[in-house]
């Protein structure tokens, strides 16, 4: 890109931003993102982006549909403002479960998500492990798919060193657990379930030997913490000794954090894509994807490859 490197950022996650910030020695790009009086979104540039390439950094995190709003708009506004080329840097991407119907007259709205970036004007998007990777093909512009596995699996091993098994929730996670497995050795295990309502699940069975070894359950999300709490449960009654859990985004919906410290789940290692709320610090722990998501735009600026990230 011939443009300068601006990175502006929504009021979500203003931590993850600053961090990304400094990796990148760069002042994040003054703006004024905030609210009207009557509760409407409200974004203002206070700096030349005319021929810029220009990030905006700001996960669709809870408040989803606020938070979507100001993305939306910060886009739209850097657009107008004549910004060369608008990357979304969207590290937690909400809506990510609803991207099928699973019943008759429902929306699909990782779809229309999707839509409204494009319509807004951002020409990339940059995000960290959708729930499902087709929705990349949901966007009609270039979407680099980053993964958390390689840091996660680091920052396990750095702190446990007994024989493991890696632990896939479902049957749709057992590439990412097999990935995972890979870089941090052991054996594998996968857990299968249903869903028989929203939010609701009902485990069915195991396959794989977790006895006296430590049980690391990978997954891409802790929502309401039920699943993970039903898993480390059978992975106890099979004589696992202690279990783990390493998810890329740390969502802790309604009483999730209570639920997990009452369940014999010993550590749960999470990425700061979302932030942790006040009363979670408890058995949580998070390893920071700013160093990534950094490198993830000085190479896209630069016009390098992101794939050589994961090699």
């Amino acid at each position: 890109m011939d443009g300068r490197l601006q990175v502006f950022a929504g009021t979500a996650n203003p931590a993850l931003s600053k961090a990304i910030c400094t990796e990148l020695e760069v002042d994040e790009g003054r703006a004024i993102v905030g609210q009207w009086k009557n509760g409407e979104s409200r974004i203002k540039l206070e700096e030349n982006v005319r021929g810029s390439d220009v990030f905006v950094i700001q996960p669709t995190c809870h408040p989803v549909n606020h938070n979507l709003m100001e993305l939306l708009l910060m886009i739209d506004a850097l657009k107008r403002a004549s910004a060369q080329r608008i990357t979304a840097v969207i590290p937690y991407y909400g809506y990510a479960k609803q991207e099928k119907k699973t019943s008759g007259r429902e929306p699909i709205s990782a779809k229309l998500v999707a839509n409204l970036i494009s319509v807004a004007g951002a020409d990339r998007v940059l995000t960290v492990d959708l729930h499902s990777p087709a929705i990349e093909g949901f966007f009609d512009l270039p979407v680099d798919h980053l993964r958390a596995t390689p840091l996660l699996a680091r920052a396990f091993r750095q702190d446990v060193h007994d024989d493991i098994v890696v632990v896939s929730p479902d049957a749709g996670g057992v590439q990412r657990a097999e990935d995972f497995r890979r870089r941090a050795g052991g054996g594998l295990a996968i857990i299968s379930k249903q869903h028989p309502d929203a939010d609701t699940t009902e485990t069915v069975e195991m396959v794989g030997d977790v006895d006296g070894k430590v049980a690391v359950i990978v997954d891409d999300m802790v929502s309401t913490g039920g699943t993970l709490v039903e898993a480390a449960n059978l992975l106890k009654e099979r004589g696992a000794s202690r279990v783990h859990v390493c998810a890329t985004h740390g969502i802790f919906a309604d009483d999730a954090i209570d639920r997990i410290e009452a369940s014999p789940i010993d550590e749960i290692l999470v990425t700061d894509t979302i932030p942790l709320p006040e009363h979670g610090k408890g058995r949580v722990r998070v390893v920071s994807l700013a160093p990534l998501l950094a490198e993830a735009i000085m190479r896209t600026h630069r016009n390098l490859s992101i794939s050589a990230l994961f090699t």
